[in-house]
């Protein structure tokens, strides 16, 4: 008797920080997640009491806890690709790193955020070297923009010509592969640089869209990355066609007023079809 194909979705978690305010963190992963016809999950590692003008408050969450919720999921769900965001402490770093070896995560992209749009640091101290020794060897790609590079190498990148040699820097800490995001550039040229674990290099570029409305862009970024990834594309493929998503992303949701600050994305512009993978 043949056993019936399984029809499944294609599932992507993200294990980061919520966002009261609705444009970066797990909220904005969910949504990019449901735009791009996947199933979203989320394991919380941090409430954060936020809007577009900053972040007011910060509440961690319990070690013990995000272990909970994280195998709540991966014991009955389970999991095609994750996204890694904001982690807040030294022992939420531990315990993902134990997840990813404890369940095998293989398609894993780590967003190391340590500082939002509106200049508030998001992270502990302490924390920025236990994400380097830790979760660096362990996951597929790392995503950082320029301030969060420097922070990583202590110094600063204020120039296009940076982006190489501070790509093959941190891929030089342990990152298998590396999407160094230069929009924090000056200029109407936007260059992101793409750093393979072979160590080919691909520079991605497009043209600066005038807008208020950057807020969560990394978050929307990386979790689209996993999307892709759950999807069946390859590293590179999954990396240019998210480019693709945010570029619309920020264009349609430039003219639009969301609060009296930095405001979000327009997640939802192009929605996708939900994916049902059989097999």
């Amino acid at each position: 008797m043949n056993t019936p194909a399984k029809a499944q979705y294609p599932r992507v978690l993200t294990i980061a920080g919520s966002d009261s305010g609705g444009g970066a963190g797990i909220q904005a992963d969910l949504k990019t997640m449901a735009a791009l016809g996947c199933y979203g999950m989320t394991a919380i590692a941090a409430l954060t009491a936020q809007n577009t003008m900053g972040v007011q408050a910060i509440q961690a969450v319990p070690a013990a806890f995000l272990k909970a919720q994280l195998q709540s999921v991966l014991d009955d769900i389970g999991v095609d690709a994750v996204k890694i965001g904001m982690l807040h402490s030294p022992e939420v770093v531990e315990v993902v790193a134990w997840a990813i070896d404890h369940y095998r995560l293989q398609q894993v992209v780590l967003d190391p955020v340590m500082v939002a749009t509106s200049g508030d640091r998001l992270i502990a101290e302490e924390t920025v070297s236990l994400l380097v020794t830790e979760l660096f060897p362990r996951v597929q790609i790392i995503t950082p923009n320029l301030d969060e590079a420097g922070l990583l190498l202590g110094k600063s990148l204020n120039d296009q010509a940076a982006l190489h040699s501070a790509a093959r820097d941190l891929k030089a800490m342990g990152a298998s592969s590396v999407l160094l995001k230069g929009g924090h550039l000056p200029g109407d040229d936007l260059m992101d640089l793409l750093l393979l674990a072979d160590g080919s290099t691909h520079a991605m570029s497009s043209k600066r869209i005038a807008s208020r409305n950057v807020h969560g862009t990394g978050c929307t970024l990386s979790s689209a990355i996993a999307c892709h990834l759950a999807l069946g594309r390859d590293l590179q493929a999954s990396v240019v066609q998210s480019r693709a998503y945010i570029v619309g992303a920020i264009a349609a949701g430039a003219g639009v007023t969301t609060g009296h600050g930095h405001g979000p994305l327009n997640h939802g512009y192009a929605p996708q079809v939900t994916h049902i993978k059989h097999g």
